[in-house]
């Protein structure tokens, strides 16, 4: 019995090489929300802001392109229910709906355009995978910004000062992870 596993086609994402079923699906679904929750556990306040630097849109942003849109989005709001339902695992160990409660819906959002782009090979290369975060990183902020500023009552202006501005450098670090970790994945799987 061989354990190799077939080789990539196109239409697919990363977690289309596991063996096909029901229990799988609910299995990655299931992970995505768990690992997401527990990156946004990885948080530093950043100075001026309601909103801390984390590990959380890192990770959703690879569940999106890992699981596809699907199973990103599913995973992703099943994190955002479990947090409404008053599970501890948004940023900072908080649950419920506050100020950067936006970030999270974009997040959905985000794994859905991540997700497809990933069906259609985005995933596959380097200068591809920094699209594809741009694309993800520009829909969590196009709704997180308006978000912070309504919940927040500060002007567009401010939130983006406070919720947009302070973390650029970081995106582009998790950024810069992602477009080694999947094409290098892909590269692996192909041997």
């Amino acid at each position: 019995m061989s354990t190799a596993v077939a080789p990539a086609r196109t239409g697919q994402v990363l977690a289309d090489l596991l063996p096909a079923s029901r229990v799988r699906d609910i299995a990655l679904v299931v992970g995505g929300a768990a690992v997401t929750g527990l990156a946004a556990q990885i948080a530093v306040p950043v100075p001026g802001s309601p909103v801390p630097v984390t590990g959380q849109t890192f990770a959703a942003l690879l569940v999106g392109t890992a699981l596809g849109a699907g199973r990103g989005v599913a995973s992703l709001a099943l994190y955002a229910l479990v947090g409404l339902l008053g599970v501890p695992w948004f940023a900072n160990g908080t649950s419920g709906v506050g100020v950067s409660f936006g970030y999270i819906l974009g997040m959905i959002l985000a794994s859905a355009a991540v997700g497809a782009l990933a069906r259609r090979g985005a995933d596959r290369s380097v200068l591809r995978m920094a699209g594809t975060m741009l694309v993800g990183e520009a829909v969590i902020y196009a709704v997180g910004v308006p978000y912070l500023a309504a919940t927040a009552d500060i002007t567009l202006a401010s939130a983006v000062a406070a919720g947009l501005t302070p973390f650029l450098i970081g995106d582009a670090l998790k950024a810069a992870l992602a477009m080694g970790a999947l094409p290098t994945a892909w590269k692996l799987l192909d041997k």
